[in-house]
């Protein structure tokens, strides 16, 4: 890899000042996540999830009896079907799977529980659409790393069938905070910082709710009989514990994890993948992972 890609996503990061106000960062997430659009040879369907937007891609070549549902990221307060639209079309390429997009709504207009509301609601027209549990995948970035644990260990609370695998890139863990890597990786990281995170997490999380509660921090739920997972993060993260401890939990809990700490890399760099290598190559290790777990049925 040439350092300059890198290192070209972290200008295009700092190239405007952060923004203020949920407004301004819903549109600048929207802005960097698509510099670069899907690729000309995806096709897409809107879709009516009981009242959410939803987005079926697929590219050429892909199964459409096989599903990545995908939660895109933004810490629970900003990201779109836009945002991550190169990144979700990209993953379903290299899997050879279609993939599902949902705007599930976001706080403070809409804090928690709604989020994980839809994530299941998601779920359920797929199933109703009669796409078999195992040939499912679930993923997402980021918070929509954590509501994708938060609904797969929902379903095992509830005797429901779990996804075939999980994938988890750059995910959302422990909203307690307590990762060291928080402050030993700050300096190096040009998207998440602590005071950041605690302001996402006033707007998303009612003051009654605790911050250890499985359902918004799932670094701390019981992860026994949890689905095969894949997590990816990158070795420039604050959020890097948030990867490193939840890998160990699962491993303990005796779940086949697979943790890939990328060098170099940022938060959730695939979604630049149109630009950067390791991006690409970090979609082609999801998709083997994907493909691996649920074409064997």
């Amino acid at each position: 890899m040439s350092q300059s890609e890198i290192d070209a996503v972290r200008v295009l990061l700092g190239s405007k000042p952060r923004p203020v106000g949920w407004h301004q960062r819903r549109q600048r997430i929207e802005e960097v996540g698509a510099v670069w659009p899907a690729a000309s040879d995806v096709k897409f369907e809107e879709v009516d999830i009981a009242g959410l937007r939803g987005e079926w891609s697929m590219a050429p070549g892909s199964d459409a009896s096989r599903v990545l549902l995908f939660f895109h990221g933004g810490g629970y307060c900003s990201g779109s079907i836009l945002s991550h639209r190169r990144l979700v079309t990209e993953a379903g390429r290299a899997a050879t799977t279609r993939t599902l997009a949902i705007e599930y709504r976001l706080a403070p207009e809409h804090p928690f529980p709604a989020a994980l509301d839809d994530t299941l609601a998601a779920w359920n027209f797929l199933r109703r659409c009669g796409i078999a549990a195992e040939h499912i995948v679930v993923g997402g970035d980021s918070a929509g790393g954590g509501l994708t644990i938060a609904l797969i260990n929902r379903l095992r609370a509830t005797g429901e069938h779990t996804p075939g695998c999980a994938w988890l890139l750059s995910p959302w863990t422990d909203l307690t905070l307590s990762g060291s890597t928080l402050a030993t990786k700050d300096a190096v990281d040009p998207i998440i910082h602590k005071a950041y995170l605690a302001e996402l997490i006033e707007a998303y999380l009612p003051a009654d709710v605790d911050r250890k509660d499985p359902r918004v921090s799932p670094l701390y739920a019981d992860l026994k009989g949890f689905p095969p997972t894949l997590i990816q993060v990158g070795a420039c993260e604050t959020l890097l514990e948030d990867s490193t401890r939840f890998a160990a939990a699962a491993g303990s809990a005796n779940v086949a994890v697979t943790l890939e700490i990328w060098p170099d890399m940022i938060h959730a760099w695939p979604m630049w993948n149109a630009h950067l290598e390791p991006g690409r190559r970090a979609l082609a290790d999801a998709g083997e992972f994907v493909r691996r777990h649920l074409f064997k049925f």
